[in-house]
């Protein structure tokens, strides 16, 4: 468990990716793959959602996996039977909680307010998915629910793109952003929004 979240902290990026047909799969994944950041959080609120999650393990076997939009217990277990390494929700739910604990996969659940967090907390869940970020203060909130809880580390998603990102990243609390700006586009222009993301990450 604590792999894949050193791996998602080392990539410091998470794309969030929305696989409408499952024919489009490969081309978003291997332009992910071919702009240097071999990690997708895959939307599970599209009918293919869990054949992509399959092709992306068994063609990308480098690439760390991931489910989002997972908001219960049924999802939950189809995405890691699918294959996710790892667990991304809208908001919290402790039943998905529950799933990655039993299973040892990481569970990023989403929050916004400190009552949820408190409840993250009772589930000894530390890193976070702060969603949506832009339309909640962004990092002024984030600073500000940091200094109540120091122990929680954050992803920002939602409103976070590559004008921003570094400022989001620039926090030491922040692990990583989620995004879906660089999955616009054809699979050449993913691949160099991809890559200029990653260029921006590393200060280059």
């Amino acid at each position: 468990m604590d792999n894949v979240l050193q791996k998602i902290e080392q990539m410091r990026l998470v794309p969030v990716v929305t696989i409408q047909r499952i024919e489009d799969a490969d081309e978003m994944l291997g332009a992910l793959v071919a702009g240097g950041l071999p990690v997708a959080e895959i939307c599970f609120r599209t009918d293919c959602a869990e054949e992509a999650i399959k092709l992306a393990v068994k063609k990308y076997p480098d690439m760390l996996v991931g489910a989002g939009t997972v908001i219960n217990k049924e999802q939950c277990e189809r995405a890691i039977k699918a294959g996710a390494k790892f667990i991304v929700s809208p908001g919290l739910s402790e039943e998905v909680a529950e799933v990655c604990k039993e299973k040892d996969v990481p569970y990023l659940p989403g929050i916004v307010t400190p009552t949820e967090i408190m409840k993250a907390l009772s589930l000894g869940l530390t890193n976070l998915k702060f969603f949506p970020a832009g339309n909640f203060g962004g990092l002024k909130t984030i600073k500000a629910l940091s200094a109540a809880f120091p122990q929680v580390r954050f992803m920002p998603t939602g409103g976070v793109s590559l004008e921003n990102m570094n400022e989001y990243l620039s926090f030491p609390k922040i692990f990583a952003c989620g995004g879906s700006w660089m999955m616009k586009g054809t699979g050449k222009e993913i691949e160099e929004k991809t890559r200029a993301a990653v260029a921006a990450a590393k200060g280059e």
